[in-house]
């Protein structure tokens, strides 16, 4: 099962291992169709033809596979979602947790990635 969005869908963990392995700059919005979620989707889904240097993803949060983002040590704290996280060189370098708008996300990609 995927999310509807037009975002690039992470369906396991495997998938996610080789995403981080073939590009350096990776965000991924794991969620669920839900009114905190949706927005982040669709911040996402317009940065995408901005940030070429960024691949933008998504996972389904109730995936036994996306344990490898629920179980990361940097969402320990984390109660809402999406958990969202960002990936430099196949290390996190931020999670955030909850609706994000556009200026925050935006501010994380230029602070970690760069445009």
């Amino acid at each position: 099962m995927t999310l509807q969005t037009n975002l690039t869908h992470v369906e396991t963990a495997a998938s996610l291992e080789k995403m981080l392995q073939e590009n350096e700059n990776v965000m991924v919005c794991c969620g669920r169709m839900g009114p905190m979620c949706v927005p982040v989707y669709g911040i996402m889904e317009e940065l995408e033809s901005e940030y070429a240097n960024v691949k933008f993803a998504d996972m389904l949060f109730d995936s036994p596979e996306a344990a490898i983002i629920r179980n990361n040590p940097a969402c320990a704290s984390f109660a809402g979602l999406p958990f969202t996280m960002y990936y430099k060189n196949g290390e996190v370098v931020k999670a955030t947790t909850s609706i994000q708008s556009m200026e925050q996300v935006t501010d994380i990609l230029d602070t970690q990635f760069g445009k």
